[in-house]
């Protein structure tokens, strides 16, 4: 497992973040962090010539901003406000908080990672072994499609049936492991989409839903961008609890759709990172939506949660892109197959 984790830290420091002499790489961890991964990112940076800094800091109860009471906030906003590189190990993350939110708006030239609490084989599935250019061809068209798309709906067996409208004015955007000029990075392989306000309906059947119990489908019912109920039993009763608990309308609010295209992520594995980017494959993200994602002033909420829901159909008006989870667009299947056809195994 060792080797996996040199061999990962080293492709993402010198290839997809292309790190430089001197430039200061800052790795923030908690308690649940995967120590051995960070270390190995820190050795790989230092022997990239890089100057790297960990800070370590306490595990937060909550994630996001419920999270601000439990870190020395400002230390590390201090510390970020100058980083050159950010990469999140935290297990509580801090995105979406006042840490972020302030550092992405200060520091222009940070390139910023979310890793999250991923394990290292997750992280090795995630991030090598494919064509970054093909998936940037892929993934760019996609993008542009959506952009001349008044509607999209998301599909699935399980039951899910939900659309909502575009809006121009709201972010869209890719990652496709290029992380050498500043940016809000996340793990490569999707697309994604902040919805039109009050404008999703329909039915979501999660089958992987964060903070809810691991096996129990929840479906959520949306109305006008909201959650109006949960259905799924005691489960579906734990989770309205949870929401409940944050005594914040915003949390049951729509915040962004990811259309996932990662060639290598081809089943669930519970790992959120590499499930929200599952080949045909969709995450829904509720709550805090950031100001740069939904200009001017984004959506604040307390915290942040996603789900996932695998082998969908997506359409961008009446044009099918995915059928149960496979590419089927007549322009994007050559991409697709391409892509697919080039993973390194």
């Amino acid at each position: 497992m060792q080797e996996v984790q040199v061999r990962f830290s080293k492709i993402l420091m010198e290839d997809m973040f292309q790190v430089r002499p001197n430039e200061t790489v800052v790795i923030t961890a908690d308690e649940g962090s995967k120590k051995e991964t960070v270390n190995a990112l820190f050795t790989a940076a230092q022997n990239a010539g890089a100057l790297p800094l960990v800070l370590w800091m306490p595990k937060a109860k909550k994630d996001s901003q419920a999270g601000m009471q439990d870190w020395p906030s400002e230390a590390v906003t201090g510390a970020l406000r100058h980083a050159d590189v950010w990469i999140e190990a935290n297990s509580r993350v801090i995105l979406y908080s006042d840490i972020w939110e302030t550092v992405m708006l200060v520091n222009k030239k940070v390139r910023y990672l979310i890793i999250a609490e991923s394990s290292i084989a997750s992280l090795e599935r995630v991030f090598t072994g494919f064509d970054i250019q093909l998936l940037k061809s892929l993934l760019c068209q996609i993008t542009d499609m959506a952009k001349r798309s008044k509607k999209v709906r998301i599909t699935s067996t399980n039951g899910t049936d939900v659309s909502y409208d575009i809006d121009l004015n709201h972010a869209f955007d890719y990652d496709d492991g290029d992380y050498s000029a500043p940016k809000f990075g996340t793990a490569p392989g999707f697309v994604n989409i902040v919805p039109k306000l009050n404008s999703m309906n329909g039915s979501i059947v999660f089958d992987h839903l964060q903070h809810s119990e691991e096996g129990v489908p929840l479906e959520f019912m949306m109305r006008d961008g909201v959650i109006i109920d949960v259905i799924g039993g005691e489960g579906a009763e734990l989770f309205k609890s949870y929401l409940a608990s944050f005594q914040d309308a915003n949390m049951y609010k729509i915040s962004h759709n990811m259309l996932g295209f990662n060639p290598n992520v081809r089943t669930l594995t519970g790992e959120l990172v590499e499930d929200e980017r599952i080949w045909g494959g969709v995450d829904f993200g509720f709550g805090h939506t950031s100001s740069i994602d939904m200009p001017p002033f984004g959506q604040v909420a307390k915290s942040h949660f996603d789900g996932v829901v695998a082998n969908t159909s997506i359409y961008f008006d009446d044009i099918q892109l995915t059928n149960n989870g496979e590419v089927c667009h007549e322009e994007l299947r050559p991409l697709a197959d391409a892509l697919l056809n080039a993973i390194d195994v």
